[in-house]
This record gives C-alpha cells, sequence and structure tokens, in this order.
C-alpha cells in the first residue's frame, strides 16, 4: 500500500459505512465505490456518473469468502477457471444469489464481481467489511479518471471522498468475462 495509511482506508470505509461515495485507485483507472446495500448511495452514484440504472455494477472484494455471500460459485460450470483467475484482473458475471438486491444487476440476470489485486482496493473492502461497488470515475461517456487531476476535473463539485494512491499496472479496465458461457464480455 505504500503511504497510504491505516488511517485514510478506515476514513474511507467509515464514509462508505455512512452512505458516501469514495473515489479509490484500482488496476487500472481511478474507481467510484460505495456500500452496494445502501440503495441512496448506488442510485445517488449512478445519478454522479449519469449512468444508466439498467447497466449493472461491478463488485469487488478483498477474497473470495466475500464474493461467494453475493454468488453461487458452486453452481457456475467455470467456478475453477473463476477461483483460478483472482485476485486479479478479471470481473466475472455470475448470477446472483437470492436477496441480492435488483438495483446492482441492471436489466442483467448476472451480477459482476471481482477479487481485486490492487491493494489499496483490496485493503479497503477489508476495512469495510465485504464488497463494494466498483465503477470508473468517469460521466459516462467520458474517459475514465486516470489521474487525481482528471478525477477533480469531472468531480470536482460533488462529495467524494477521496483515498489516494498510485493505480495498479493494468493499461486498460479489466476485463469481464461470463462464468455461464465464458463468452467475453470487454
Amino acid at each position: 500500500m505504500g503511504w497510504v495509511s491505516r488511517f485514510r482506508i478506515a476514513r474511507a470505509a467509515d464514509a462508505l459505512r455512512r452512505g458516501r461515495i469514495v473515489a479509490y485507485p484500482t488496476e487500472a483507472v481511478y474507481g467510484l465505490g460505495c456500500d452496494p446495500f445502501n440503495e441512496d448511495a448506488v442510485r445517488h452514484l449512478l445519478a454522479l456518473k449519469q449512468r444508466s440504472e439498467t447497466k449493472g455494477l461491478i463488485l469487488i472484494a478483498a477474497d473470495v469468502e466475500a464474493i461467494e455471500a453475493l454468488v453461487d460459485l458452486a453452481g457456475v460450470p467455470r467456478s475453477g477457471e473463476v477461483r483460478a483467475s483472482w485476485p486479479g484482473p478479471t470481473t466475472w458475471l455470475i448470477p446472483p444469489r437470492l436477496g441480492v438486491p435488483e438495483w446492482l444487476c441492471g436489466a442483467h440476470d448476472s451480477l459482476a464481481v471481482r477479487v481485486t489485486a490492487h491493494p489499496i482496493a483490496a485493503a479497503l473492502c477489508r476495512a469495510f467489511g465485504g464488497a463494494i461497488v466498483s465503477t470508473s470515475a468517469n460521466l459516462s461517456g467520458h474517459r475514465p479518471a486516470r489521474t487525481p487531476l482528471r478525477l477533480w476535473c469531472q468531480f470536482s463539485r460533488q462529495a467524494i471522498h477521496f483515498l489516494p494512491g498510485r493505480l495498479g499496472g493494468a493499461d486498460r479496465p479489466t476485463r469481464i468475462l461470463d462464468a455461464m458461457s465464458g463468452r467475453r464480455v470487454r
């Protein structure tokens, strides 16, 4: 994690618990996150990004156990492939467990999930106590923020908690694969 202190991570996790939006570094771009079970926070995040509610959202976690609370990996034909890719830059579309809020899936019958390998993003998930929403920090249709300056330019008038840190080494957002068919979505 380098110079990002436990104190800063704890403050960001507390902001998530209070329903705030947090900007944080991920593998390739800055992400915007919130508590996935707080409907007001999710709707605020979607409005902030000007993103359609039908698109669905990605959730990241620090470990497979947090993901298994949201999806049933045992019922997935490629569960071994899914597990072998984590932690890492692969997001999988997997049918959600009963009780997972529909606002996370959008118009889809699957939930996008990833166990992140980024140390700051993973530490934020651990401090929060589970998975968090992870969507790129950009207005819909604009390039994702790869620098704090671009993040500030797009969201300077918004009340976003910023967790500083370096991006991972990826040059593009994580790939997205369908765990049922193996089809590449992104």
